[in-house]
């Protein structure tokens, strides 16, 4: 049934590229077993796994499933394989590197270092230093087992120290790589630095970032993007929002600079303008945004998810300036705009991405005073998957759901939820101070009658929310929404839209 539910997901994700080439492959084959069930899928993209079994078995009797199955995911794969070749360089460096072993296999051999010099000579203009040690490493073997022909001993250790060199590339890229994709996943998994203990922890990574640069005598793209990437996005985890921002535009120039070297589809490129989105954000300077939201607009890839995830960064930062104001109706609009595009596609973004965009919907629909329905969006996170409690995101999702509940009365189960609550900050030895006010706030519905208390209320209440405001590691939960704004609203009785339209003025 895996096998099923992938293939389903494989169809579903086809491009039209995609579709035209799967079907201009299966045009002069008859209509066999796989296309009837590729032909049923298209028709049903809904369809589960076990209905679309018993659909089949009871259309097309007699005929195999399982094998069907097996089948068509393989024909569809060797379709898209064979598109890649003809769009991305780094697919096709590959396929001359194997058809240069069976140009090899047939005794071919001038053909098939002459191939193989062709992938050398393109992976260094590329930078890929991994088809480039590939080629060379089998250009040795080949010589060696043809008793090196017109190579005399300068020539191959000439070829030797290429290998080294190359060798020496690819280890420094991992390095750096390692360092970056360890970051992230602490970002991801651990959230921002939100003390100096926790900053501290990220000492480690940082002293050994600095020691390979400063070891590194290597110039290529590939070190220089990774080495920024490191920098900006650590910048972010300690909250300086100016630092990072400027180290994401250097990133930016540099990548812009060499766009025929970017992967594809291009990653590092979207994690780049999102730390520039990022970046403007925190620091509220919004009018930035739209330039660099338009650079994300004018990519377009085969991948269906990773153009899915891209759509989704552009609504977020498109709907950001409006949330921040309070302009809620302003983010319904961008809602609505967006429901095909992306709404209905949820499925496609990664776990993280699905969580961030559920949290602002719920908040917008908080804001436009629908709890139920953002009741309902957030429980999609907390009840369907349990992969989504992994992510530090999870916590202020939980936060929010508490506001709900405190805004539908349901003050029992704040009382359940607000222990467990308890019970997982002190298991992660995590407590903020924003956090512990609206856990104190959700617990007393009873707020005083009289203005003149509730302004005594919430003059108290001021006092500290200004340090809040001012300490570098509780910005980091403020920067995902102004929490405090909202206690304010139920404290003075005025909407969320108007003191957030107060505080942006």
């Amino acid at each position: 049934m895996i096998k099923t539910e992938a293939l389903l997901y494989l169809v579903n994700s086809m491009t039209k590229p995609e579709k035209k080439a799967f079907m201009i492959a299966s045009d002069n084959k008859k209509v066999s077993n796989y296309l009837k069930l590729y032909n049923l899928i298209i028709k049903e993209s809904e369809i589960s796994a076990e209905s679309l079994r018993a659909k089949y078995e009871s259309l097309y009797k007699g005929a195999s499933f399982d094998t069907s199955v097996n089948y068509l995911y393989k024909v569809l794969l060797d379709t898209m394989l064979e598109l890649r070749k003809e769009q991305d360089s780094y697919y096709s460096l590959f396929d001359k590197i194997m058809k240069a072993r069976i140009l090899f296999e047939k005794s071919l051999y001038k053909e098939c270092f002459d191939l193989l010099h062709k992938v050398m000579n393109s992976a260094k203009e590329m930078e890929n230093y991994y088809a480039l040690l590939i080629s060379s490493r089998f250009e040795l073997e080949y010589l060696l087992s043809l008793n090196f022909p017109d190579t005399d001993e300068k020539s191959l250790l000439h070829k030797h120290f290429k290998l080294n060199e190359t060798l020496r590339f690819t280890q420094k890229i991992h390095q750096q790589a390692a360092l970056y994709e360890l970051l992230r996943h602490r970002m991801i998994y651990k959230g921002n630095a939100r003390s100096e203990t926790q900053k501290t922890a990220l000492n480690d990574l940082v002293v050994s970032e600095m020691s390979i640069v400063a070891s590194s005598n290597l110039e290529n793209l590939e070190i220089n993007k990774l080495h920024q990437l490191f920098q900006a996005n650590y910048l972010i985890s300690v909250g300086d929002y100016k630092s990072a921002l400027h180290s994401f535009y250097e990133l930016n120039t540099l990548l812009e600079g060499n766009k025929h070297l970017w992967s594809d589809p291009p990653i590092y490129y979207v994690l780049t303008l999102e730390g520039v989105l990022d970046s403007l954000r925190s620091l509220r300077q919004y009018e930035g945004m739209t330039h660099f939201i338009e650079k994300l607009k004018k990519l377009n890839t085969p991948s269906l998810n990773f153009n899915t995830n891209v759509t989704c960064i552009i609504f977020l930062y498109e709907v950001f300036p409006f949330l921040d104001k309070g302009d809620f109706t302003a983010c319904d609009q961008l809602l609505n705009a967006y429901a095909e595009k992306l709404i209905k596609k949820t499925q496609l973004l990664s776990l993280a991405r699905n969580a961030e965009l559920a949290l602002y919907i719920a908040l917008i629909q908080l804001g436009l005073k629908e709890p139920r329905k953002a009741q309902k969006t957030l429980s999609k996170i907390m009840v369907t998957s349990k992969g989504f409690a992994n992510l530090p995101l999870y916590r202020t999702i939980r936060l929010v759901n508490l506001m709900i509940m405190y805004e539908l009365r349901e003050f029992e189960l704040i009382k359940l939820e607000t222990r467990t609550f308890k019970r997982d900050m002190q298991a992660t030895g995590k407590e903020f101070k924003t956090e512990r006010k609206i856990l104190s706030f959700v617990n007393k519905p009873g707020l005083p009658i009289s203005a003149v208390k509730r302004k005594v209320m919430w003059d108290k209440l001021k006092k500290d929310f200004d340090l809040i405001q001012h300490d570098v590691y509780e910005q980091q939960t403020l920067r995902l929404f102004d929490f405090t704004a909202w206690m304010e609203s139920k404290i003075r009785k005025v909407s969320l839209a108007e003191v957030l339209g107060q505080r942006a003025v």
